[in-house]
């Protein structure tokens, strides 16, 4: 099963529905503690895209919920230390978590969970998604994906890719595409972005998937090329970057994404009030800079989407993970 980005829930219809449900729910309603805190937690470290879309957001969500809504950072293992406290939280809507897309691979790598992802999350909604870019060095002469997969069937030694670690999107992405392309690569786990960029730019990994935030500085400077995206359309904020499915690969959708999740036992009225509050809020005109700039897209609709959406991830990596033999090092 293959997932499309932009099958995703949509940021204006849904967004739109999302503000109607809010404003049709009271103000105050027994599922939701409205006269408390509500902890945030973010399963990332200060400062990546998710800490950021966090904090973006909290303000607004914290006049709308009618409670003080306080980011709080709890990192580590691919976001599966943030996911498990959010787990094992009391499921009154005054513990929420903004993870991304190790929700859909976690399950598959990670031994030993003291939770469940799928008995013990309840989905809230999605907030956004993140499309990555296919590049290469600029003084690559590969100028298409057609050239590129070209040339590494030519000389297969070069099929070295980098990543920001194994199971993340970027390592998925490449591993995915190689297979669907017949070519047997290399994968080069690193320490975080940065570092995957720079083994890129010395030439240890002539090709990679990359954020859109990491690539846009490169791209400016023409220090690297982008031959592909990775979401199913192309992006408003890279137009001439051809899809990958487009170039070949029919359905080839792979990117990462953001969302809101609960406690499995949180009410649904809490629920479709915190989705309607998060909704809003990552759809504020002002936020839109600053979303651009770390290339998320805004996209939420609901519990019900997120859902539909977090199943098909699963059962897509599930899929790949296995055929590709992905485990982590011990």
């Amino acid at each position: 099963m293959r997932l499309s980005l932009d099958a995703a829930p949509g940021a204006s219809h849904g967004s739109a529905m999302l503000r109607r449900t809010l404003l049709a729910l009271p103000l105050a309603t027994p599922a939701l503690a409205q006269d408390r805190p509500t902890r945030l937690v973010i399963a990332f470290p200060p400062g990546g895209s998710t800490d950021i879309l966090g904090r973006l957001i909290a303000p607004r969500m914290s006049d709308l919920l009618g409670a003080t809504v306080t980011p709080e950072n709890r990192s580590g293992a691919s976001g599966a230390v943030g996911a498990g406290v959010v787990a094992q939280s009391a499921a009154d809507g005054a513990t929420l978590l903004l993870d991304s897309g190790g929700q859909s691979v976690n399950p598959f790598l990670l031994r030993g969970l003291s939770f469940d992802y799928v008995r013990d999350l309840a989905p809230v909604t999605l907030l956004a998604t993140l499309p990555l870019l296919l590049v290469v060095r600029a003084e690559s002469p590969a100028t298409t994906l057609p050239d590129l997969l070209a040339a590494l069937r030519a000389d297969p030694s070069q099929a070295r890719y980098g990543s920001v670690g194994i199971g993340a999107r970027v390592h998925l992405a490449m591993a995915q595409l190689l297979r669907r392309a017949g070519i047997r690569g290399e994968h080069i786990p690193y320490r975080g972005g940065a570092d995957q960029v720079t083994g890129l730019l010395r030439g240890d990994t002539p090709i990679g998937f990359t954020s859109p935030a990491l690539a846009a500085p490169l791209l400016a400077d023409r220090r690297v090329r982008a031959v592909a995206i990775s979401s199913a359309a192309r992006s408003p904020q890279y137009p001439g970057v051809p899809t990958v499915a487009e170039q070949g690969f029919d359905g080839f959708a792979i990117g990462d994404w953001l969302g809101v999740l609960a406690p499995a036992a949180t009410p649904a009225p809490a629920i479709a009030r915190i989705a309607a509050a998060a909704a809003d809020a990552v759809n504020q005109p002002a936020l839109r800079p600053r979303l651009d700039a770390l290339g998320l897209q805004p996209a939420a609709d609901g519990p019900a989407a997120f859902a539909r959406f977090l199943a098909a991830e699963r059962a897509q990596f599930e899929a790949l993970i296995r055929e590709e033999g992905i485990r982590l090092e011990s």
